[in-house]
C-alpha cells in the first residue's frame, strides 16, 4: 500500500542533487539499505535489552550520517527539509528489514516534534540532532501510579523557585527506556486543571532522579519507574509556557496514532509473514480452520493499515487530527492480539513449550489494549465524542 499520493505533486527534497518521487526516494532507501544489510544487521546470538537500545543507536547513526534520518525534519532543527511522509517510509523499511524493534524506533515520531514545537529554537537546534544520530536516547515521562491513561489526574508537582528554576517531586510509571535515555519529556503539576500542567525538557542525570527498571511479564526490562526527589529544572528547559503541558500532550497524539502506528503494522505484517512460514514448515497440511485463522489475522491487520493510511494522508494534508485516532488505536490493538492469538492457535504448543520468541511476542501483545490509552477509555472516547451518546 503506497505513501507516494500523500505528497502534493510528488515533491521531496533533493537526493544526490535531484528533485524526486516517494517512490524514487524510497527506491534510494531500499536500495542504500541493501548496500549496507550486513552492517545494518542484528546481533543474531544476543537478544538482551542491552543489545536491542544499542543496535536502535547504531541504526539510527548510520541513517543518519548517511542523511536518511535527517529527511521530514525542518532545516533549523538540523533536518533535511521535506514532507512528514519521507520518515514514514524510512521507518517502513527499517521495520521490513527488522533492523531494530519498531516500536523503540518509533519513540523519536512522540519526542521530536514536541520538542519542534514547544521547546526554544535554539535548544531544539542543540538536542534534536543528537537524538537524531543515535547519540542519545530520551523518554516519556507521562504516566504515573495513579494516572495511566487518565493523563489529567497526574500528580507529579512542580514549583517555581525565586530565581525562576523549578523544584519537581513525584513518581512517574511505564516509563519506555528510562534506564538508557539522557533526557525526558516530563508533564508536571503546577496547578490545578488541565491548565496547571506544565512540561520541562529534564536532563536524566540530575541529582534526585532515581530510575527503576520494572520486569513484564514478557520478560524484558522495558519499562521503568522514575522517581524524582527535589530535582531541579532550569527555567529555560520549559516547554512552552506554564500550563501548556495538556495542550503538549495532545498534539502529541497525532504522531504517536498516525506514523508510529504505521511502523508498527509494517512490523507485525513481517510477523505475519513469519507464521505463514513456520504453518508451512509444519510435516502436516493446513487445516481449513488454520487457513481461515490466518486469513482472518490478515484482515485484522489489513484493516488497520488502511485506516492508518487514512490517518497519514490526513496529517499531510495539515489536518488536525482528534478523538477520532481512538479508533485507530482499538483497530491497532485488536489486530496486534488477533495476530498473535493465531500463532498460539495454528503453532500448536510452540508458545507454551518450545519457541521463545512467539512466547515473548505473545506475551508482550497482551499489552496492546493497555499502553497508550486502553481499550476501554478508547471505546469511551469513541462513544462520547464521536458517536455522540452521552457519559453513560
Amino acid at each position: 500500500m503506497s505513501l507516494t499520493s500523500l505528497v502534493p505533486d510528488g515533491f521531496v527534497p533533493p537526493v544526490d542533487g535531484e528533485t524526486v518521487t516517494v517512490e524514487d526516494f524510497r527506491a534510494a532507501v531500499r536500495a542504500w539499505l541493501d548496500e549496507h544489510a550486513a552492517e545494518l544487521a542484528k546481533p543474531v546470538d544476543d537478544h538482551s535489552l542491552d543489545t536491542e537500545v544499542a543496535q536502535l543507536g547504531k541504526v539510527r547513526r548510520a541513517l543518519y550520517d548517511a542523511g536518511w534520518m535527517r529527511y521530514g525534519w525542518p532545516v533549523e532543527a538540523g533536518g533535511l527539509g521535506g514532507p512528514d511522509v519521507l520518515r514514514a517510509v524510512l521507518g517502513e523499511e527499517v521495520a521490513n528489514r527488522d533492523l531494530t524493534d519498531a516500536t523503540n524506533y518509533s519513540l523519536i515520531e512522540v519526542l521530536a516534534p514536541t520538542m519542534i514545537s514547544y521547546a526554544r529554537p535554539e535548544l531544539a537546534a542543540e538536542m534534536l540532532p543528537r537524538l537524531l544520530s543515535g547519540r542519545e536516547h530520551w523518554c516519556q515521562g507521562f504516566s504515573e501510579p495513579g494516572s495511566g491513561s487518565d493523563l489529567a489526574s497526574l500528580t507529579t508537582r512542580a514549583t517555581q523557585r525565586e530565581d525562576g528554576s523549578w523544584v519537581v517531586n513525584g513518581q512517574k510509571v511505564w516509563t519506555s527506556l528510562a534506564q538508557y535515555a539522557q533526557r525526558c519529556v516530563l508533564l508536571t503539576r503546577t496547578g490545578p486543571g488541565h491548565a496547571g500542567i506544565t512540561a520541562f525538557f529534564l536532563d536524566m542525570d540530575t541529582p534526585g532522579v532515581t530510575v527503576r527498571p520494572l520486569r513484564t511479564m514478557h520478560g524484558v526490562d522495558e519499562f521503568a519507574e522514575v522517581f524524582f526527589d527535589d530535582v531541579v529544572i532550569p527555567a529555560e528547559r520549559l516547554l512552552g509556557k506554564v500550563g501548556d503541558g495538556w495542550s503538549l500532550a495532545m498534539d502529541l497524539l497525532p504522531y504517536e496514532r498516525s506514523t508510529c502506528f504505521w511502523h508498527r503494522i509494517t512490523y507485525l505484517f513481517t510477523r505475519l509473514d513469519l507464521l505463514l512460514a513456520d504453518v508451512e514448515a509444519q510435516e502436516t497440511e493446513p487445516a481449513a480452520t488454520t487457513d481461515a485463522a490466518l486469513g482472518a489475522a490478515y484482515l485484522a491487520l489489513h484493516t488497520i493499515r488502511s485506516r492508518s493510511r487514512n490517518t497519514q494522508r490526513q496529517l499531510a494534508a495539515g489536518v488536525h487530527l482528534g478523538p477520532e485516532t481512538s479508533v485507530d488505536k482499538i483497530l491497532l490493538a485488536t489486530a496486534d492480539q488477533k495476530l498473535f492469538d493465531t500463532a498460539r492457535e495454528v503453532l500448536p504448543g510452540a508458545i507454551e513449550l518450545t519457541d521463545a520468541h512467539w512466547r515473548t511476542e505473545y506475551l508482550y501483545s497482551r499489552a496492546a489494549t493497555i499502553y497508550g490509552g486502553t481499550a476501554e477509555i478508547q471505546r469511551n472516547i469513541v462513544a462520547r465524542r464521536l458517536l455522540n451518546l452521552g457519559k453513560e
